[in-house]
């Protein structure tokens, strides 16, 4: 069976989705009409932009929700999903191939999505760190073990790599103690703040109105959300679930393994880069990858 995946923020890269836009005269449409629709030429940035162009949040995200939907559209007859997943923004682009969410709406929610996550970044120094090399339940135990500070763990990636999210106080003290217990590494990230932590519920106060009023559809094929690696195709779960995406972690491991007992055991990631294939590898070699960009 074939799970097609959806990469998140971080993937991004110079000339991104410039070969997609002559490709077929549908995805020259969208590229315009997301212009349009965002009200400055994200194309203008995409293909010719620098990286440090591409690192502004409200360019990131729609950035390669762009590359990864337009790049499903072109795939015509070969995009026959049993199941679908996405990494944190990934999850939008997962919905809107499934055919959960219109690309207009879609677009509008990461747009309002990123704007939102930049200004609640802006109200608390906060930060993320890659913790490698430590059973789950060691990292768990470490943050919550931090209690004059916010630290909590964001994304569970693969067995043997989380992201820690929080203040900047409470990562230096969890990257030290996770450090002394035997993690590998404790990397901070170079990111503009905490994701999936409670530091972004200004984020998700403003993303909430907006998610309730947009439509949402049954999709094409099971969703496999963030918010707790289930499959569904209720649009009122899929609704519940990505309002609640922001303040909770991304269990992209349990969402592969699930996958995987249910059937999947080809993965075709949709978007730049190449990040989930790997993860998806170190979650169980033994099924098949590839990747489209």
């Amino acid at each position: 069976m074939k799970a097609f995946v959806f990469p998140g923020q971080g993937a991004q890269f110079p000339g991104m989705g410039k070969a997609l836009y002559d490709l077929t005269s549908l995805s020259g449409r969208l590229f315009e009409q997301a212009n349009e629709i965002l009200g400055f030429r994200i194309t203008d940035l995409m293909f010719s932009g620098t990286e440090e162009d591409l690192k502004q949040t409200n360019v990131t995200q729609p950035a390669i929700f762009l590359h990864s939907v337009i790049l499903a559209g072109t795939l015509g007859d070969d995009f026959r999903p049993d199941m679908v997943a996405g990494h944190s923004l990934g999850e939008f682009s997962a919905l809107v191939a499934a055919r959960a969410l219109s690309f207009e709406d879609g677009l509008r929610l990461v747009a309002k999505r990123a704007n939102a996550m930049q200004k609640a970044c802006e109200k608390t120094p906060s930060t993320m760190a890659a913790v490698l090399s430590l059973p789950d339940e060691e990292v768990e135990r470490v943050c919550a073990g931090i209690t004059n500070e916010i630290v909590v763990c964001a994304n569970y990636n693969c067995p043997g790599q989380i992201v820690i999210s929080g203040t900047e106080a409470g990562i230096d003290a969890a990257c030290e103690q996770l450090l002394a217990a035997g993690a590998k590494r404790a990397m901070k990230l170079k990111v503009g703040g905490a994701f999936h932590s409670p530091l972004m519920e200004p984020a998700h106060i403003k993303l909430e109105e907006a998610i309730r009023l947009t439509d949402f559809h049954a999709p094409l094929c099971p969703v496999y959300q963030n918010v707790d690696a289930r499959a569904t195709t209720d649009p009122r779960v899929i609704q519940a679930n990505l309002i609640a995406q922001l303040t909770s972690p991304v269990r992209w491991t349990q969402s592969v393994q699930n996958m995987i007992a249910d059937g999947a055991d080809h993965f075709i990631e949709l978007g730049p880069g190449n990040v989930l294939q790997g993860l998806i590898k170190k979650i169980d070699a033994g099924v098949q990858t590839e990747g489209k960009q």
